[in-house]
């Protein structure tokens, strides 16, 4: 991107200067490197983001930002309502509610390192992964309907779970305002016996060791230790969440038409919050988001049960579960005022202060805990939310290290099978349900995650808290 189509604010804080049709400026939260290494698109993207009605503030891009559909992914937007503000398919994703969940398994690693194999294996065997891949739950259509409008809560109350898991899940692990008649039949056909699979393309389950804490005081308060063993799932809600995109990329574009708002790419169709299209669609959301609470709490369910195969006696408790493709209604101070808004994050994570009621009660006084996935090659993170994230970027981060190379690109520079032996040289132990998969996923196709998080943790959104190691991992 170039640097002089940006105004510097701060050392990692870039404008947009409002120009044209543009009703806020845009925002980027990113070191000089990481400007200059992003394509022009997120400029572009982040510019007509914001040209769209109700938009408050700013256009906000995180330091991960690449280009997507419609938003940059690593994009994040807040509307008011009341204001004409709009939802939109390109604010969210195809992968709605896409998220990470981190376990701790009370363990260190030199308890784990004998056995992580035996773990890998295990898991790789009962954790169904890859491309069309189907679970041991098989819904009925009304016990469908239970999980889009009670998520990970209904899963839980069929022994799925503990409580214990929901209250330090996001959410408690659903949403409110999700109307399954807002789903169609052919994404409800598409669900079929998904709930409890991993996924593709970037979605993983992680061993992971503690390398470095950097701030001891939260880290205790997370109930993490240097050597400690936890466990990360990255998914969402597959088919059934894609679908919901598909669907409403039709009836946003008529409704686009209907209401008059301009468009300035084909992926940015949005109705009216509250027009009935608008509500529609969320309720559609929302429906996705419970979903994929589900579809998390059933994978932490065999996660359980794999290490209990190998390791009988380890208690698995959870750090915290956060989406990073959602729209969600919240309450923020914008110019003075406290506003609901509706904030789209695509590819971004929810990054709360201390003082926000809606963080799990050991949480409170400290913040919420933030889970930023690397590469299976590199690192990732755990930060906390601060209050300054809260008043300069709607209490949003970055979700990961960002691609810098396409899927397709990726493919043809790295094979699979190699890859999974330098891994191993390293100390990673993988298992890919396909090399092609792998190859895609390859370390080097993404940014420097370590600068990545440098970004957020200097621009003050977020605070670095621990760094996890990758030890083993399973991709789809």
């Amino acid at each position: 991107m170039e640097l002089r189509k940006l105004k510097r604010q701060k050392e990692y804080q870039w404008i947009i200067p409002q120009t044209g049709d543009m009703i806020v400026p845009g925002q980027i939260f990113a070191s000089q490197q990481l400007i200059e290494e992003m394509d022009e698109k997120v400029y572009e993207q982040v510019t007509n983001v914001a040209c769209l009605p109700g938009l408050q503030r700013f256009s906000i891009a995180m330091p991960d930002a690449h280009w997507g559909y419609g938003f940059p992914i690593g994009g994040v937007a807040a509307f008011d309502p009341q204001e004409g503000g709009v939802v939109s398919v390109g604010g969210v994703g195809f992968d709605v509610n896409c998220g990470v969940r981190t376990l701790k398994t009370g363990m260190v690693w030199e308890d784990i390192k004998p056995h992580l194999r035996s773990i890998i294996d295990t898991l790789f065997s009962i954790v169904p992964a890859g491309v069309g891949s189907r679970g041991e739950i098989s819904l009925s259509s009304s016990q469908i309907q239970e999980v889009l409008t009670k998520g990970a809560q209904w899963v839980v109350s069929r022994g799925y779970g503990t409580h214990e898991d929901l209250d330090f899940t996001e959410d408690r692990g659903m949403v409110s305002g999700a109307d399954p008649s807002a789903v169609s039949e052919v994404a409800l056909r598409r669900e079929r016996r998904q709930v409890g699979t991993l996924g593709s393309g970037n979605h993983y389950l992680e061993i992971q060791r503690v390398d470095e804490i950097y701030n001891p005081e939260v880290a205790q308060k997370f109930g993490l230790a240097v050597d400690d063993v936890v466990v990360t799932i990255h998914c969402g809600s597959r088919a059934l969440g894609h679908q919901v995109g598909t669907d409403y990329l039709k009836s946003l574009a008529a409704a686009s038409r209907k209401y008059g708002i301009p468009i300035r790419e084909r992926e940015l169709v949005c109705a009216p919050i509250n027009s009935p299209e608008g509500r529609q669609y969320f309720s559609a959301v929302n429906c996705a988001i419970n979903y994929a609470f589900a579809n998390r709490q059933v994978i932490t369910h065999l996660v359980r049960l794999g290490f209990e195969k190998v390791l009988p006696k380890v208690e698995i408790h959870m750090l915290y579960d956060i989406g990073h493709n959602t729209c969600k209604v919240e309450r923020h101070q914008i110019d003075g005022q406290s506003k609901e808004v509706y904030v789209h994050r695509k590819g971004a994570t929810r990054a709360f202060g201390a003082s926000r009621e809606n963080i799990p009660s050991a949480y409170r006084g400290v913040g919420q805990p933030v889970i930023v996935g690397g590469t299976m090659g590199t690192a990732s993170y755990i930060l906390v939310g601060t209050e300054y994230g809260e008043q300069v970027a709607f209490a949003s981060v970055c979700h990961g290290a960002g691609r810098r190379m396409s899927r397709k690109k990726a493919k043809k520079t790295w094979r699979g099978d190699r890859l999974v032996r330098e891994l191993e040289a390293k100390g990673i132990y993988v298992r890919g349900h396909s090399f092609a998969g792998l190859a895609e996923e390859a370390p080097g196709a993404y940014k420097d995650v370590s600068e990545v998080i440098e970004a957020i943790h200097n621009a003050g959104l977020a605070s670095k808290v621990a760094r996890l190691q990758p030890m083993g991992c399973i991709k789809g």
